[in-house]
Formats: structure tokens, C-alpha cells, sequence
């Protein structure tokens, strides 16, 4: 029988400053939320306000932190992360086609046809 020689690694501090970390980017968040300064949200960029846009980038960081380090995926292998990542790329991808086409084409109806607005 072989005995192994894995000495226990504290992953303490590590999980102290990922918390610290998200903490911030959740204060930011909300602080930004319940502000909601002139410059962020009367600016567009692609038909959405910037403080949409910073809301998005954070969320992200965040489930990316998350990802990585809560479920050890700094560990897999390069293949490994790829295919996740890779999926959930597409799944996103495939969501916003299909979101801007029906959109499209209910907004269509709508416009062109006898059907009144209820909403």
C-alpha cells in the first residue's frame, strides 16, 4: 500500500478574500442601484443605458469568480474548462437569437396587424 504524500492545505484565506472581493462588487452594485447617476443611465450604447451595461459586466465577474474558484475549476484541465465554458457561450448565444427574433417578429404583428396593444 502506498502512501500518499498530500500535506492539508488551509484554504482559508483564499476564501476570505474571494468573499471580500465579491462583498465589494455587491456593494457596488447595489450603491450604483439605489444612486443611479445621471452619466450611467441617460447614456446608450447598444440600445441599453451604461449602468445596464455595468450591472451585466459585474454579475458576470461575479459568476466567473464563483466558477472558478468555489468550483475548483483553476484545477480541471484546459479541455475541461473550455467545454463548460463553450456551452454556456452557446446556450447564451442561442437565448439572444431566439429572444431577438420572436421579439422581432411579435413586434411585427403587432405593428402591421389589427391586434391592439394590451401591455
Amino acid at each position: 500500500m502506498s502512501h500518499d504524500n498530500h500535506a492539508y492545505v488551509s484554504n482559508t484565506k483564499k476564501i476570505w478574500v474571494v468573499f471580500g472581493i465579491l462583498s465589494l462588487v455587491t456593494i457596488v452594485e447595489v450603491y450604483l442601484g439605489i444612486i443611479r447617476p445621471d452619466f450611467l443611465v441617460m447614456t446608450d450604447f447598444a440600445d441599453m443605458s451604461l449602468l445596464n451595461w455595468v450591472f451585466i459586466i459585474l454579475t458576470l465577474y461575479k459568476a466567473y469568480k464563483i466558477t472558478w474558484i468555489f468550483m475548483h475549476m483553476e484545477g480541471e484541465s484546459a479541455s475541461l474548462r473550455w467545454a463548460v465554458v463553450a456551452t454556456l457561450i452557446f446556450l447564451i448565444l442561442y437565448l439572444f437569437f431566439i429572444l431577438l427574433v420572436e421579439g422581432s417578429y411579435i413586434h411585427d404583428v403587432f405593428r402591421d396587424s389589427t391586434i391592439k396593444w394590451n401591455f
